[in-house]
């Protein structure tokens, strides 16, 4: 079988299991929501994986504030979630890692005017396991010595659309190209580096912060890719469209940008969302 057709075949595989993650997540939302609660609200949210550490600590400080709203997260690769709200999930709020989808979501009708707003950005970097030496930078990529490359999905996962833009902008990627294994979200990528399954990978800045399993070597540099930004938005389904809304708002007010910028996420002056 020629290399192109293992390709292809290879990432038929992949989209419909995708597809049918997404499918069976969705009947999870849904029964998650049915299940009875204490509580007098439940938001469901869809964030991207690369916010799972920041998201659960402001869980936390919302849920003292509001002890009537429980929060339901449904983390994952932000096309995946996109796809998952297409297809009717019971989200109220999606915060993205790119605005592609939320685009997407706007241009077919299914946020709640008037609620977009970004809330951080972040940055690209390369990095290695803790205890490799062969590589120093991305130039070192294409090298013999290099034989695994983890990347985010592009097609579905920011995370891998902006490493690949990475790679084409210094001339590299058709060259690593048959090294790179691809990932369901940014967090897999960080599994793959971190266990040595893959000798390097391309995540976010605020996910190499959070393992010592591996070290950062390079930086993309900013004009390399799409600048890296998280915009979130009330669902227009919404059952819960004011608590939504108040929940947007907390995660656009201050408590919640220092927990971003404790992170390793940057966020826009206050008050230019």
């Amino acid at each position: 079988m020629t290399r192109p057709r293992k390709l292809w075949l290879a990432l038929a595989c992949f989209m419909l299991v995708a597809i049918a993650t997404g499918l069976r997540s969705v009947s999870a939302l849904a029964r998650a929501r049915e299940t009875p609660q204490s509580h007098h609200t439940t938001l469901t949210v869809s964030a991207a994986a690369s916010l799972v550490d920041v998201l659960n600590e402001l869980q936390r400080l919302y849920g003292k504030r509001h002890p009537d709203t429980k929060l339901i997260y449904n983390f994952g690769g932000s096309g995946m979630l996109l796809l998952q709200i297409e297809q009717g999930a019971p989200v109220d709020v999606f915060i993205s890692a790119a605005p592609a989808p939320v685009d997407t979501l706007e241009e077919k009708g299914l946020l709640l005017a008037g609620t977009r707003v970004n809330l951080a950005e972040n940055r690209m970097v390369l990095i290695v396991p803790s205890n490799s030496t062969n590589i120093t930078g991305f130039a070192d990529l294409p090298q013999p010595n290099v034989r695994v490359i983890a990347l985010g999905e592009p097609a579905s996962v920011p995370a891998g659309h902006y490493a690949q833009q990475v790679l084409e902008h210094m001339r590299i990627y058709q060259q690593v190209r048959p090294k790179v294994v691809l990932a369901k979200d940014v967090r897999q990528v960080l599994a793959y580096v971190e266990t040595g399954d893959a000798d390097a990978g391309i995540v976010y800045a605020t996910d190499a912060r959070i393992t010592s399993r591996v070290r950062v070597i390079a930086q993309a540099p900013a004009d390399s890719h799409d600048p890296v930004i998280y915009p979130a938005a009330v669902i227009r389904r919404s059952a819960n469209p004011a608590e939504a809304r108040e929940f947007l708002s907390f995660l656009a007010g201050p408590e919640a940008r220092a927990a971003f910028v404790k992170y390793g996420f940057t966020v826009p002056p206050a008050g230019t969302h």
